[in-house]
C-alpha cells in the first residue's frame, strides 16, 4: 500500500514539475524599426514591451532594437517570414509587395485624418488584405501605429508641384511612395532612411518627405532649411511578425500580443497628435522654414499615381465601404 502511495505521488510531483516547466517557458520578440531611440514611437515600443512582460508574467519577452540594427526593414521582414522571432515596423507600401491591393493605405492623400485609417483598417476590404497576407506568411499585429503626416523638406520653397520637378526626393522604393511622390512633380529616389542626412549633404539627394517627429529626431532641419506642409501621406504604420513564428505561441500568448500592440498602437497615436505642434515649433527654433503650399494642386496631381498603379476604382469602393 505504501509502495502504491509512493509511486502516486512521485507521478503527481513530476505532473506538476513538468507542468511548471511548460508554463515557465518564455518566448522573445526582436522588434526592429530605423526610427531612433528618440522617436515618440520608439517610446511606445519599449513601453508595450514592458506592459507584455508584465502581463504574461515574463512569458512573452519584447527587445527593441531601434536605428536598423537589425538591418533593413525588407530584410527583417524576409526574415520574419522565414521564421524567424523578429517583428518590424513597417508601412503598407512595404505590404502593398505581397498584396498589392494593400499599398493604398500609403498613397498621397489616401485619406484626410487618422480617423480615416481607423475605419479603413475595420473594412471588410482591409480584413480581406490580412488574411491574404497570412497565407503569405506575414501576421499583422496591429496596424494603427500613427506617426503623423509627412512633408517635403528641401532647400528651396516648395508651392506648387512645378517647383519639385528636378528634385531628388527620397523617399522608401515602394510603388505606392515612389509612383507618389513622382505624381507630386519630383524625382523618387529610395534608401534607407538613417543614410539620408549624408546624402542630401554630399549632394546625392536634393531633399526628402517625412514626417515631424522624424525630422526632429534625425535633425534633418541641419542639412535642410524648407519644409513644406503638404501633408501628403499619413504615415499609417504595422507591426508585423512571421506567421510561422505567432503559430508557435501558446494562444494565450497570441491574444495578448494582438490586444496590447493594438492597444499600444492607438495610444502612441493620440500621443504623437498632442506632440505635432510642439515639434513644429521647434523646428522653427532650430531654423526651419515653413509654409502651407497650394494643397488643392496637390491633390489633384496625386490622381495619376492612382491611375498608374490601378488604385482609382479600388479607391473609391474603399471610400464607400467606410462612408466618405
Amino acid at each position: 500500500m505504501y509502495k502504491k502511495l509512493m509511486a502516486a505521488v512521485a507521478i503527481m510531483v513530476i505532473g506538476v514539475l513538468s507542468g511548471s516547466a511548460f508554463a515557465a517557458q518564455s518566448y522573445t520578440l526582436k522588434l526592429s524599426t530605423q526610427l531612433n531611440e528618440s522617436s515618440i514611437m520608439v517610446q511606445g515600443f519599449n513601453k508595450l514591451a514592458e506592459t507584455v512582460k508584465e502581463k504574461s508574467g515574463g512569458r512573452l519577452l519584447i527587445e527593441v532594437y531601434p536605428s536598423a540594427q537589425l538591418g533593413s526593414d525588407e530584410d527583417v521582414i524576409e526574415q520574419a517570414m522565414e521564421g524567424v522571432n523578429v517583428a518590424v515596423l513597417t508601412d503598407g507600401g512595404r505590404m502593398g509587395s505581397y498584396v498589392p491591393e494593400f499599398g493604398i493605405i500609403g498613397m498621397a492623400y489616401f485619406a484626410d485624418n487618422y480617423e480615416e485609417i481607423l475605419k479603413v483598417i475595420e473594412s471588410p476590404t482591409y480584413k480581406d488584405w490580412e488574411s491574404r497576407l497570412q497565407d503569405e506568411g506575414i501576421r499583422v499585429l496591429s496596424f494603427n501605429w500613427y506617426d503623423g503626416p509627412r512633408h517635403f523638406l528641401t532647400q528651396q520653397p516648395i508651392n506648387e508641384p512645378a517647383d519639385l520637378n528636378g528634385q531628388r526626393i527620397r523617399t522608401p522604393g515602394a510603388p505606392a511612395w515612389s509612383e507618389s511622390v513622382k505624381a507630386l512633380g519630383a524625382t523618387p529616389i529610395a534608401m534607407p532612411w538613417g543614410e539620408v542626412y549624408s546624402a542630401i549633404q554630399s549632394k546625392a539627394i536634393d531633399g526628402c518627405e517625412a514626417q515631424d517627429t522624424a525630422t526632429l529626431s534625425s535633425r534633418t532641419f541641419e542639412v535642410l532649411k524648407y519644409r513644406a506642409e503638404t501633408g501628403h501621406f499619413l504615415l499609417i504604420n504595422g507591426l508585423i511578425v512571421g506567421e510561422y513564428w505567432f503559430e508557435t505561441l501558446p494562444e494565450d500568448l497570441q491574444t495578448l500580443l494582438l490586444e496590447e500592440t493594438k492597444k499600444a498602437g492607438m495610444e502612441n497615436a493620440r500621443l504623437v497628435e498632442s506632440e505635432i505642434a510642439n515639434i513644429v515649433e521647434k523646428l522653427g527654433e532650430y531654423g526651419m522654414i515653413s509654409n502651407v503650399p497650394n494643397i488643392e494642386a496637390f491633390k489633384k496631381a496625386a490622381d495619376t499615381a492612382y491611375e498608374v498603379l490601378g488604385f482609382t476604382e479600388l479607391r473609391q469602393s474603399i471610400y464607400k465601404e467606410i462612408g466618405k
